[in-house]
C-alpha cells in the first residue's frame, strides 16, 4: 500500500514558468485528504517550498531541502541537518573569490539565506522562489560557527562549467554540480535526495515499497534508484527516463496527477 508521495519541484511539480497546474494542486490536496504524506524533495530551502503549499491552501507538508541536506516534518521539526565542513566552507569561498569575477554567491544555512549584496541575480531568485535573502558577511558567519547546508553560485554558463570542473577536483569532500546552465550547487558529498528520503522514511516507519517518487532530471537519479516505484516526467532527458519504472506526462501537462489517477491513488 502506498503511504507517501515524493516529488521534485522544478520541472516536475512546477511548470517551466514556476507556476503549478490546477491538476497538480488538486493532486496534492487529494493525497493529503486521503491521509497520505506528500513530500517535496528539492535543492530549494524550506522558505522557497512552503509558498507552494500556502498558495494551494494546504498545511505545510514534510520537506526534504538542499537535495537531502535538511529534512523537516510537517510540523517543521528538523530531523536531519547536514552542513558543509568548516574548513571546506572557508576554503571554497576563498577560492571562488580569488579565481572568478562576476559571480553571485548565495549562502544557505537552515532556514536562512544570506548574500553579501542584493544584486539583480539575487532579486530574480527572490522573485522566483518568494524567499527573502538577508545581508551578511560570509566570513563573519563562519567565525560565528554558522556553516552552510548549501552554497549556490549564479553566473554565466561558461563560468559555471569551469567552476564545476575546477572546484570539483579541488574539493573532493564536497558535491559540486550544475543544476542549470547558470547555477552551481555545492553541498557536503554525503548528501543526496536518497539519503534525505531514507531519513524521512525511517522517521515515519515506511519502507521504499510504500513510496512513489516523481522526478525529471539528473539530480533526481539517487531518488529514482532508491524508490522502486519511480516515475519520471515526459520532459526528462532520455537517460533519466531509463532509470525509472514509469514515464508520465510532462510537468506542463500535469504528469503527477495523470499518474496518480491511473494508479487509483487519487480520484479524477
Amino acid at each position: 500500500m502506498i503511504k507517501i508521495i515524493l516529488s521534485d519541484i522544478d520541472g516536475t511539480f512546477l511548470k517551466d514558468d514556476k507556476t503549478f497546474t490546477d491538476s497538480h494542486a488538486q493532486a496534492l490536496k487529494a493525497v493529503v485528504a486521503r491521509g497520505l504524506k506528500f513530500v517535496f524533495v528539492s535543492a530549494r530551502m524550506p522558505e522557497a517550498i512552503y509558498p507552494i503549499t500556502d498558495a494551494i491552501g494546504v498545511a505545510h507538508t514534510p520537506v526534504i531541502s538542499y537535495g537531502g541536506g535538511l529534512v523537516l516534518t510537517e510540523t517543521e521539526e528538523v530531523i536531519f541537518d547536514r552542513k558543509m565542513p568548516a574548513k571546506d566552507s572557508a576554503e571554497i569561498l576563498s577560492a571562488m573569490r580569488r579565481q572568478w569575477q562576476d559571480i553571485t554567491i548565495n549562502f544557505y544555512t537552515g532556514r536562512r539565506w544570506f548574500v553579501e549584496a542584493i544584486d539583480p541575480r539575487v532579486q530574480h531568485e527572490m522573485d522566483i522562489t518568494r524567499a527573502t535573502a538577508e545581508l551578511a558577511n560570509f566570513n563573519a558567519l563562519l567565525n560565528e560557527k554558522i556553516f552552510p547546508n548549501k552554497i549556490l553560485i549564479i553566473c554565466e554558463p561558461p563560468t559555471c562549467e569551469e567552476m564545476e570542473r575546477v572546484l570539483g577536483e579541488k574539493f573532493p569532500a564536497l558535491n559540486v554540480v550544475r543544476s542549470a546552465p547558470y547555477l552551481l550547487e555545492i553541498m557536503d558529498r554525503s548528501v543526496s535526495k536518497a539519503t534525505g528520503i531514507e531519513v524521512l522514511l525511517k522517521h515515519y516507519g515506511f519502507s521504499v515499497d510504500e513510496a512513489i517518487a516523481f522526478g525529471d532530471n539528473y539530480n533526481d537519479t539517487e531518488m529514482l534508484k532508491l524508490i522502486p516505484r519511480s516515475v519520471v516526467m515526459a520532459n526528462a532527458p532520455d537517460a533519466v527516463k531509463k532509470l525509472a519504472a514509469a514515464v508520465t506526462d510532462s510537468n506542463e501537462a500535469s504528469g503527477i496527477y495523470t499518474y496518480l489517477v491511473k494508479a487509483n491513488i487519487i480520484d479524477p
